[in-house]
């Protein structure tokens, strides 16, 4: 099963560090933050990974080649302009034949994949976001559920201050998800395919309560640096 990537964005607010890095390649502990994600799908026994690559390409693929060092095979999709999450979830659809596994380049989440997909398929859902509780849910999106999963709403980034399941960054799909993303140009699974699916009663929700962190702010960035210390085991 496949495994995709989103890894193509800017990285605007962990400047000036992302001038020299693209996000995921910003290092932490002498190793970039995605060769711990790597990791992650590497022990669960995910070892077909795409990853989708705009902003400073060739330094993934100098770094990672085809994967073979990290114990998977990797494929690279790139995106000649910036296209989105779904955009670009669009763009890798060659190799997204089956169900697939969707992750955020810059989120790191304790989860068992095989889990949230057995549940996904318990559901007959189309797509499954994983997710975590926050205190602070405006920074990923608030996300109310129904007693069997169902996702009831879902705000993207919302102003709100009180706790509450949000999205992980993760997610398990069905390649029919492609059918809801137009060809060619910019869009976003949250704004603009998520609303479409959780009227119809296609997206579900599958709650995890495993570590969670994203590098998105130099705060966290630096919290994840001391963390690999204290929670992880020698292999991250």
């Amino acid at each position: 099963m496949w495994a995709v990537i989103l890894a193509g964005g800017f990285g605007t607010r962990l400047r000036p560090l992302t001038y020299r890095f693209p996000k995921p390649m910003i290092p932490v502990r002498g190793k970039p933050f995605l060769e711990y994600i790597i990791g992650f799908l590497r022990r669960q026994k995910v070892l077909d990974v795409v990853l989708c690559l705009h902003y400073m390409a060739d330094r993934f693929v100098s770094y990672f080649e085809d994967g073979g060092r990290f114990g998977i095979r990797i494929a690279y999709s790139f995106e000649k302009v910036p296209l989105g999450t779904a955009g670009a979830v669009k763009n890798a659809r060659k190799w997204v034949k089956g169900t697939f596994f969707l992750l955020n380049g810059d989120t790191y989440l304790d989860v068992n994949l095989w889990d949230a997909l057995e549940y996904h398929r318990g559901r007959c859902a189309l797509a499954t976001m994983v997710l975590t509780n926050a205190s602070e849910p405006g920074r990923y999106g608030l996300v109310e559920l129904a007693e069997d999963g169902c996702v009831l709403s879902f705000r993207e980034k919302a102003s709100l201050s009180s706790g509450g399941y949000v999205n992980a960054g993760v997610y398990v799909f069905e390649p029919e998800i492609l059918d809801y993303i137009p060809e060619g140009v910019g869009c976003s699974l949250e704004r603009d395919v998520f609303p479409g699916l959780f009227e119809s009663g296609e997206l579900y929700g599958y709650p995890s309560s495993g570590y969670f962190i994203d590098i998105g702010t130099p705060e966290d960035y630096r919290r994840f640096e001391k963390d690999l210390g204290r929670r992880f085991k020698p292999d991250h």
